[in-house]
């Protein structure tokens, strides 16, 4: 079944309005093509930012990484923390909408600091 509009997988629910209607059109179209559903939503996300806002190159870093008790969210080199929270659960809450807002990049760290996963390339 193809998603619409208003039913739509829900990696899609924090994106900008005009890259989740792209994302939502390229991911039916690799549907189509026979891609399978997780590849096709990766896939659509990265083509549909790219198509609405140009070349990853100029995106910004953000990461979500652990200090002292607490967790924090920071753009790459800065030396605020835009959010702290007591979990990294609770700091990713706050932290996908506002790098999507943003049309950021976040990585994500473990709490030894090693890189876990980076999201929305």
């Amino acid at each position: 079944m193809p998603w619409t509009k208003n039913d739509y997988p829900d990696s899609f629910k924090n994106l900008e309005p005009d890259v989740r209607n792209k994302a939502i059109e390229i991911a039916n179209a690799l549907l189509r093509e026979g891609t399978e559903e997780g590849r096709a939503i990766s896939i659509a996300t990265a083509k549909a930012r790219e198509y609405v806002h140009g070349d990853n190159a100029e995106r910004t870093k953000y990461e979500a990484t652990p200090r002292k008790e607490d967790w924090i969210l920071m753009k790459e080199g800065g030396e605020r923390a835009i959010f702290k929270e007591n979990t990294k659960d609770e700091l990713l809450e706050k932290a996908k909408p506002y790098v999507n807002e943003h049309n950021g990049i976040l990585e994500v760290h473990h709490a030894d600091g090693s890189l876990e996963s980076t999201l929305y390339e």
